[in-house]
C-alpha cells in the first residue's frame, strides 16, 4: 500500500483491476464500529455516547481513534469510555480482537496493534 496523498492509502486490486483508496478516516470508524459491538464499551472517548453516533452518523466513531499506517501495517490506538462493571482485562482483549478482525476483514489490511486506552468509566449505565 501507498501513501499517495494526505491521509489516503491506496492499494492495487487482485489482477490489476484497479486501485482501492482508504482513508485514514475510514479506517478510524471501521475500528470505532468494531470497538462499539464489544459489550461493556459505553462510546468512544470524545464521543458521548451510542446515540450520539445514532443521530449525528458514523464520523463520530473515528473520535478516540489514532490510525498509524507504517509498511503496509496499521497500528489502531482506541480511547475508549467502559460501562461500570466490567472488567478491564477481559474487556480489553474482546475490543483488541474484534478491531483487528473487524478492520482486517472489511480493508484486507494488516493489523498489527490495537492499543486500548481506557479514558473512563460510564456510571450511569450500571
Amino acid at each position: 500500500m501507498a501513501k499517495e496523498e494526505k491521509n489516503v492509502y491506496t492499494y492495487q486490486t487482485e489482477g490489476n483491476l484497479g486501485s482501492v483508496k482508504i482513508t485514514e478516516e475510514v479506517i478510524a470508524i471501521i475500528a470505532g464500529l468494531g470497538a462499539m459491538e464489544v459489550e461493556g464499551v459505553s462510546s468512544m472517548a470524545g464521543s458521548s455516547s451510542r446515540q450520539i453516533f445514532a443521530k449525528l452518523g458514523y464520523k463520530t466513531l473515528s473520535k478516540g481513534v489514532h490510525i498509524e499506517i507504517e509498511n503496509d501495517e496499521v497500528k489502531v490506538v482506541l480511547s475508549i469510555n467502559l460501562k461500570y462493571g466490567y472488567n478491564l482485562k477481559e474487556i480489553s482483549s474482546k475490543i483488541q480482537e474484534k478491531v483487528k478482525t473487524t478492520l482486517e476483514n472489511m480493508t484486507g489490511l494488516i493489523v498489527s496493534e490495537v492499543d486500548i486506552r481506557i479514558a473512563g468509566v460510564d456510571m450511569e449505565e450500571a
